[in-house]
């Protein structure tokens, strides 16, 4: 059995805290293995706990579109969640659960070895880089992690609840693919921008 066998069979079977109790779907994340870019939102909605797929709700449409906005197709990044099942009614994972879920994102991390890390959203930025990060002062902001460059952002469901944090989070993005131009990674991308 392969390593990615091994860890969808340890989500699968997943009992370390209660969220397991009420998913339809484990929600593991897909995307490219070895993707020099990684992608860490909070945790599955409705749809991605029906389909058993991160990020395919109306939040994933908007982030399918963010990275189309800078040339990067959605299938050559790898994308995940803090927690692997949904919270009822979507709510914030607790401490206990996002610490349980840990171990399963630190072997993604390791089986990916990304170079370049894009957390959406507060859950995600405060889980991964740590307690202290604000999301509406550090949004915009690199960060350096055990070698491995993080940038938080506004995860895309609060901008489908507040379209004016838009123009920010275009910003951010604008920024992701400078920084990946920068490290010589997805040289194939860097066009016109799709909007120009």
């Amino acid at each position: 059995m392969s390593d990615w066998q091994t860890l969808l069979q340890q989500v699968e079977d997943c009992t370390l805290c209660p969220l397991y109790q009420g998913a339809t779907h484990k929600v593991p994340g897909q995307g490219d293995p070895n993707a020099p870019l990684m992608i860490i939102g909070e945790g599955p909605g409705q749809v991605e706990d029906e389909e058993g797929l991160a990020f395919v709700g109306p939040a994933g449409q908007l982030l399918t579109r963010m990275l189309s906005a800078i040339n990067l197709p959605r299938d050559r990044v790898y994308i995940c969640n803090i927690v692997k099942c949904r919270p009822p009614q979507n709510r914030v994972p607790t401490e206990e659960e996002a610490a349980a879920c840990k171990t399963h994102l630190r072997e993604q991390f390791r089986l990916v070895r990304p170079k370049l890390i894009l957390l959406l959203g507060s859950t995600a930025a405060r889980q991964t880089i740590g307690p202290e990060i604000r999301i509406t002062r550090d949004r915009g902001t690199f960060f350096c992690k055990a070698g491995v460059l993080m940038l938080p952002t506004y995860h895309p469901s609060a901008l489908l609840r507040d379209p004016a944090k838009k123009r920010e989070a275009w910003e951010d993005m604008k920024a992701l693919r400078s920084k990946l131009m920068e490290l010589g990674l997805y040289e194939d991308i860097y066009g016109p921008y799709e909007n120009e």
